[in-house]
């Protein structure tokens, strides 16, 4: 038995626009920057939450101001004050929605906001597909995070965590954190794939455009505590879902080696490889399905300009751009192109 959150699509929308009314009560920078962030991504949420975000944004950047002119240090998480300061200087009159176009096969957005998310280890040189969890770095158990958690309970026999993601890329984009304080560091297990195959089979009969996204380590995953990146309603799916590619049984090469298997048992054994040969990969789970991706290291390749890193969903086809003549210009070839970098 599901809970009610996951029984219809229409039921996790409420329940996702719900949460993020309730978060711009809170007086935290972080909790504003998320909500802003998740209404840009979707024009529905931006309509419904536009006039609440505006008066939110004055309030905040008075009180900012007047803690600094009294001579104060604003009791803020560095990263968010750091992101607000640049809301400030961009004018929240001057963001607009999420932009979607396409180039060839590949999907691009152009997300403003994303522009200003913290890197945290998602650029940092790596070696290794495995490190042991830490406690002292950024994870979902920290106490400021309670109040971004949309769900939270039993789902198919274990204690989940579900959580909004902060700077979303993906419509209705979510943070699922299995047993989150056993403390998993990010390193995919057979009982954590088999229990995510289960676990989507059971979600697609209610939420059939619904998927999972997995960054391995050294794959562009920014937080190394066990998770994956949950979406809900993407309806024309990822590019790389395209029967047109020879993965799929179609005759075009995709730009790095992929694989796609439709048994979970078949799909262990290769990621189970993948492990044992050091090799960094990015996965997207759909109900019955999973799309295994193999890419280079981060850090061992250099990216253009325009790329700032390339994820579950770079490498599944769909682009993240930050800058709106980037969007406008970059043209087919030069994406693929980009994809062939990461060539493992």
């Amino acid at each position: 038995m599901l809970p009610d959150l996951f029984t219809s699509e229409s039921r996790f929308r409420q329940t996702f626009a719900r949460g993020l009314e309730t978060l711009l009560d809170h007086d935290q920078l972080g909790s504003f920057i998320l909500v802003l962030a998740n209404a840009i991504y979707d024009e529905n949420l931006w309509q419904q939450l536009q006039p609440a975000l505006i008066r939110r944004f004055h309030e905040h950047a008075g009180q900012l101001g007047k803690t600094l002119a009294d001579g104060h240090q604003p009791q803020q998480a560095p990263d968010d004050l750091l992101v607000f300061l640049k809301l400030m200087a961009v004018g929240l009159d001057r963001l607009r929605t999420t932009d979607f176009r396409r180039a060839g096969p590949w999907q691009l957005q152009y997300n403003q906001l994303r522009a200003l998310r913290p890197a945290r280890m998602s650029d940092q040189p790596v070696n290794d597909l495995h490190a042991p969890f830490d406690r002292d770095a950024f994870h979902f158990n920290k106490p400021f995070l309670r109040r971004e958690i949309i769900w939270e309970g039993e789902l198919l026999g274990h204690h989940c965590r579900l959580l909004y993601n902060k700077f979303p890329f993906a419509p209705l984009h979510g943070i699922l954190v299995m047993e989150p304080e056993e403390r998993h560091p990010q390193y995919l297990g057979k009982f954590a794939h088999e229990y995510l195959w289960r676990l989507l089979e059971a979600l697609g009969e209610r939420l059939p455009h619904c998927g999972f996204g997995y960054n391995s380590r050294g794959a562009c995953s920014s937080v190394n505590h066990q998770h994956v990146q949950t979406y809900v309603g993407k309806n024309d799916g990822y590019p790389v879902e395209d029967p047109a590619w020879r993965h799929n049984g179609g005759q075009h090469p995709w730009p790095l080696p992929c694989k796609v298997f439709d048994d979970a048992d078949d799909a262990w054994r290769f990621i189970e490889s993948l492990h044992h040969d050091n090799q960094a990969y990015n996965l997207l789970y759909r109900p019955g399905r999973v799309f295994v991706v193999q890419r280079a290291m981060q850090g061992s390749y250099q990216h253009s300009d325009w790329a700032t890193g390339f994820a579950w969903a770079e490498t599944m086809g769909a682009i993240t751009l930050f800058n709106s003549d980037d969007f406008t210009r970059l043209e087919e070839d030069a994406i693929h192109d980009e994809l062939e970098k990461l060539q493992p």
